[in-house]
């Protein structure tokens, strides 16, 4: 369940970078609640996860699959640059989640 929990976190905390964005080109209401919704739900549910996780794993699990995923999502959708040291930087941080993961 406490995994379960950290991705679903992690997940929302996608969704508060992408309102981030969203509200920075345009300052709307739908734009701030996708921003503070995200954060919010993720800031929960990572709280939540500590109940099943320790929470230095959960933590940086946590961070590890924001980072990259926020990442992915602005090089495919916002046209970020997609650099070769990007690419290897997001693999590293891929590798060491999973390896934390394995030692938990």
């Amino acid at each position: 369940m406490g995994w379960i929990l950290v991705l679903l976190a992690a997940i929302s905390e996608i969704i508060g970078v992408v309102g981030l964005r969203f509200y920075s080109q345009e300052k709307n209401i739908r734009n701030l609640l996708i921003y503070l919704g995200g954060f919010g739900m993720s800031f929960m549910l990572l709280y939540a996860s500590f109940n099943y996780l320790q929470l230095s794993i959960a933590y940086v699990v946590w961070v590890g699959i924001g980072t990259v995923g926020a990442v992915l999502v602005n090089i495919i959708f916002f046209g970020e640059s997609k650099n070769l040291t990007r690419i290897i930087s997001i693999i590293a941080i891929i590798i060491g989640v999973a390896g934390l993961k394995a030692v938990s």
